[in-house]
């Protein structure tokens, strides 16, 4: 029987195969922005129809971008943001400083 293989190298591995960093950072963006709009949303005490009516979307629509199904366009965030009353800010943060 073999050893084992940590979360950590299971990873590692995962990503050193060719474009899968690059996956895993459109999925980490994503997950963050799913995260920062529910979040905001559950701030202003809203329902996912409430935000999805605001923003001129459909609910199915918040409900996969809070899951962080689906990457939205900078339009989509600008609604979005009006929609939840907060300034949208996109940033570029050099590679070494990045989380």
């Amino acid at each position: 029987m073999g050893a084992h293989k940590s979360w950590a190298e299971l990873r590692a591995e995962a990503l050193s195969h060719p474009g899968a960093s690059g996956a895993y950072e459109a999925a980490r963006i994503r997950f963050e922005v799913g995260e920062a709009v529910r979040e905001r949303r559950r701030q202003l005490g809203l329902t996912q129809a409430e935000l999805a009516e605001w923003a001129g979307l459909k609910q199915p629509a918040v409900a996969r971008l809070e899951g962080g199904g689906t990457m939205p366009t900078i339009p989509v965030l600008e609604r979005i943001a009006q929609a939840l009353e907060v300034r949208l800010s996109v940033e570029f943060h050099p590679l070494r400083e990045a989380g």
